[in-house]
């Protein structure tokens, strides 16, 4: 975390902050890692290095429109931080602009090579760990299609699993007992598309979000589909939602295959799905690993923490395996010589 101060000296406070602020709780939505405090003529920002250079080199841009033109308002300000974000970035790796006009795009290797992929092939796999991207790339090709007229409608699912616990009964209607496995969906699309927008696309069906368990005799035409915590299905559940497939379709599954939270008697329907559909021709597999996450820095140590952890346990349970065998003999040996002497005896 670093903190800088920026003075505004072009322009009149008055105009450059806007009516109640307007353009400070904006620049507040616009960069989400930092905390951007507004005082007479000192804007007081503290947050990620990442987002600090790219509102540094921002804000002077802002300083002299508002002085220019003696005004700014949210438009502006949007248009600006685009520009500048544009700038840093490949305009051929935007995927789509968020809700509050930030840029979206791949930031690792494999991210890349799933949005790559996507052009290419109708049916992917993205299999990483925690905080990889996964979701949050496939929801944002979802969109991206959607709002290029590719496609009528996105549908999005997940199995209604608990993580590690039974929660037992919940309240209210369906949507109110199936909207806590759906919620990390949503908060993706509230992102990516403007809160009334989004409302309608609910409404009106072009976007909807289900459990796995509502998919079973549907065909879907027309559509993005995406399968998201598909470590938690069975091999017959991700089965039946790989054939609802239908024409002008494309399906993202999304799974992290060292969270899975079925009972131990079941298989994972991911785990059998990358086995067997490994060589089928138009279907893309892309493994990512701790390089790609993306969310606070302590989530890549953490993973990397419990891998080390498993193949650690791995290693003591081999060792144990192939020890074990030369044990049970001499018990053997043993347990033969008893007879032998018992008989002596006799």
């Amino acid at each position: 975390m670093i903190e800088k101060h920026f003075v505004i000296e072009l322009s009149d406070p008055v105009l450059f902050y806007g009516v109640n602020n307007a353009n400070i709780k904006l620049l507040r939505a616009l960069f989400p890692k930092l905390r951007i405090m507004a005082r007479d003529t000192v804007i007081k920002v503290i947050g990620s290095e990442e987002e600090m250079s790219e509102f540094e080199e921002m804000f002077p841009a802002l300083d002299r429109h508002c002085a220019q033109f003696n005004r700014l308002n949210e438009e502006d300000v949007v248009h600006i931080v685009r520009k500048t974000s544009t700038r840093q970035e490949n305009a051929e790796d935007i995927i789509l602009y968020s809700a509050g006009g930030k840029p979206i795009t791949p930031r690792s290797a494999n991210q890349r090579r799933l949005v790559e992929a996507y052009s290419s092939a109708d049916l992917l796999f993205a299999v990483g760990p925690a905080g990889s991207g996964k979701t949050y790339t496939a929801i944002a090709l979802a969109v991206r299609a959607l709002k290029n007229k590719e496609i009528k409608r996105i549908i999005l699912c997940r199995p209604a699993v608990e993580a590690g616990e039974k929660l037992g009964f919940l309240p209210g209607d369906m949507k109110d007992k199936i909207d806590p496995y759906l919620q990390p969906l949503y908060d993706a699309l509230q992102e990516m598309i403007p809160a009334t927008k989004l409302q309608d696309y609910m409404e009106s069906d072009v976007i909807q979000i289900a459990p796995l368990a509502f998919m079973r005799g549907r065909t879907l035409n027309e559509a993005v589909v995406i399968l998201d915590e598909a470590q938690n299905t069975t091999t017959a559940q991700i089965k039946m939602f790989l054939t609802r497939m239908g024409r002008n379709t494309k399906m993202i599954v999304t799974g992290d295959c060292t969270q899975i939270d079925l009972p131990l008697s079941q298989k994972s329907g991911l785990v059998e799905a990358c086995r067997i559909l490994k060589d089928v021709p138009d279907i893309a597999f892309i493994f990512m690993n701790e390089k790609d996450i993306i969310r606070h820095r302590l989530v890549t140590r953490i993973v990397k923490a419990y891998e080390q952890d498993t193949a650690r346990q791995r290693d003591a349970h081999d060792v144990t395996t192939d020890a074990a065998p030369k044990r049970r003999g001499k018990s053997e040996k043993i347990s033969e010589q008893k007879p032998e002497a018992s008989e002596a005896e006799v």
